[in-house]
């Protein structure tokens, strides 16, 4: 069996700074290795169930968080900025199941610690076919396309609630109960693996019974901006049109190319923000 790992920082247990998912710094050293400790324990949980073989997608920041040796499982590490498909990169139709791990509410989700979408200088709100979503919903996109279920999530409440509208049935796990943007209640760090993995192990022993993301085709992704000079600019791709002053739109019944056409909106956003 073999499994993707897509994994983020925000949804980690504690983290509730941008200070300590974002290096240099000693606040940042130590919330990586929790992360890495999160990642292994999917992994761990994951061959409980009989897994053999996983890919880590570091999707984080400069995405070079981990330490590729302190793996479990001889996981393969892909690291490195500017992936084409970004936070998905190395998924295809020879992976069983995909894992999303300490990811994070999406940037209307007001409530839910360290709130974003990809590019929070730029995007206000993305909808998937007229509903909010985070990342996770976005990145389902690539998982439908190569037919793997996406089985596992963990962060907190309102990642997971965002989550299940495209994932129906993902097994979720809660590490910290947000209170504001910057404030949350996280489990203890012990306990959090501990959920992590069982519910690793758990998702993958009723894999047979999971179904592909939920998305309707031709899918269409909506996407807010802060300001009116990001919608200008991104019309610029092809298949982005406009909706309104600060709100353009993507349509296409294919979902890995729905979601190529959302990078380059990123990264063409990026470009001017970074």
């Amino acid at each position: 069996m073999k499994v993707f790992l897509s994994t983020d920082m925000e949804g980690t247990a504690g983290v509730v700074d941008w200070s300590q998912c974002r290096g240099p710094g000693q606040e940042y050293e130590y919330y990586r290795g929790q992360l890495q400790a999160e990642v292994n324990a999917a992994i761990e949980g994951a061959m409980a169930a009989g897994a053999t073989e996983f890919l880590v997608n570091d999707s984080h920041s400069t995405m070079q968080n981990l330490r590729p040796d302190g793996l479990l499982g001889q996981a393969s590490y892909l690291s490195g900025r500017h992936k084409p498909l970004y936070m998905m990169q190395g998924l295809d139709d020879s992976f069983d199941a995909a894992f999303f791990v300490s990811y994070h509410g999406s940037a209307g989700a007001t409530s839910s610690v360290l709130h974003h979408t990809y590019n929070p200088r730029a995007i206000a709100e993305v909808r998937l076919n007229g509903e909010v979503t985070g990342e996770a919903g976005i990145n389902a996109l690539v998982a439908l396309a190569h037919g793997v279920p996406v089985v596992l999530i963990s962060g907190d409440q309102v990642t997971i609630d965002e989550a299940q509208a495209f994932c129906p049935g993902i097994e979720s796990v809660v590490v910290k109960e947000s209170v504001s943007h910057s404030a949350a209640l996280s489990v203890h760090p012990e306990v959090a693996r501990e959920l992590i993995r069982d519910g690793a192990e758990r998702a993958l022993d009723r894999l047979s019974g999971f179904g592909l993301p939920s998305i309707t085709r031709p899918a269409e992704l909506t996407v807010r901006f802060h300001h009116q000079a990001f919608a200008e600019l991104v019309c610029a791709l092809r298949n982005v049109g406009r909706r309104g002053e600060r709100v353009v739109a993507i349509s296409n019944d294919d979902p890995l190319e729905l979601f190529r056409s959302f990078i380059a909106l990123v990264l063409l956003t990026r470009g001017i923000t970074d």
